[in-house]
């Protein structure tokens, strides 16, 4: 089984608050963080541009994600351009499409030649997969995000359309593949195994990392069967 030690993955923390964002900032085996506007609402965040800056103060070192929120093109790139602006170490994460369904593509690639990083993100088919990375190849460093795991929900076998992700990029040298939507552990080893460039994972995920391989089949039983023991004692319950 494999250990965290033996990860070759790129691990970055799916979240937007700072606190834990920090927190995560503490562990060296984390390369980055991604957030985005549904992960904005939920840490409270107002002031965009103050936030964006202080987070890439705080955490300099590191990849960070930040996404553009119009839904009109011309002022997504505007507003991607203003966020990379916010420190060499940040990427600008633009959806595939706007809500109407008009590709990015074109935006994508006039941005990435300018030498703006990108984080082409929200994709889910081959054929997106095949233009992003085709509009990405050649420009600045880039990543493709795969929402392998809500693919995952709704019954779709992500595995061969990841593995057709990464075989495409490993050919282009400035882009790398990012396993996103993250649902478990052993996702982490499925995106290592099948040689992906990144996965970003909630932070309640990623602290699992450390206790990978530690314990077999039999103490993870043993350990079970302790916990329904203890819980029924606790619970008082009876039975005549």
């Amino acid at each position: 089984m494999s250990r965290l030690s033996d990860l070759k993955v790129k691990l970055f923390t799916d979240g937007a608050g700072k606190a834990q964002i920090l927190e995560m900032a503490k562990q060296s085996w984390i390369a980055g963080f991604t957030t985005n506007p549904s992960l904005l609402k939920k840490a409270g965040v107002k002031d965009y541009e103050a936030y964006g800056r202080d987070l890439v103060k705080a955490v300099p070192d590191r990849h960070i994600s930040f996404e553009v929120f119009s839904d009109e093109i011309p002022e997504m790139v505007a507003q991607g351009r203003v966020i990379a602006t916010w420190g060499a170490n940040v990427h600008v994460k633009l959806p595939v499409t706007n809500t109407r369904g008009e590709g990015l593509y074109d935006a994508v690639r006039a941005m990435s030649r300018d030498g703006i990083k990108i984080n082409f993100t929200a994709i889910f088919a081959p054929e997106q997969i095949a233009k992003a990375i085709d509009a990405l190849a050649g420009g600045a460093p880039a990543c493709v995000s795969v929402f392998a795991g809500r693919l995952a929900d709704l019954g779709y076998d992500y595995r061969p359309i990841m593995a057709d992700a990464v075989a495409r990029a490993r050919k282009t040298p400035n882009i790398e593949i990012i396993w996103a939507s993250t649902r478990e552990v052993f996702n982490v080893i499925e995106a290592d195994e099948m040689g992906c460039h990144i996965i970003t994972a909630p932070a309640d995920i990623l602290k699992k990392l450390p206790a990978m391989g530690t314990q077999s089949g039999e103490e993870l039983a043993l350990a079970a069967v302790k916990a329904f023991r203890q819980d029924a004692l606790s619970t008082g319950l009876t039975l005549t």
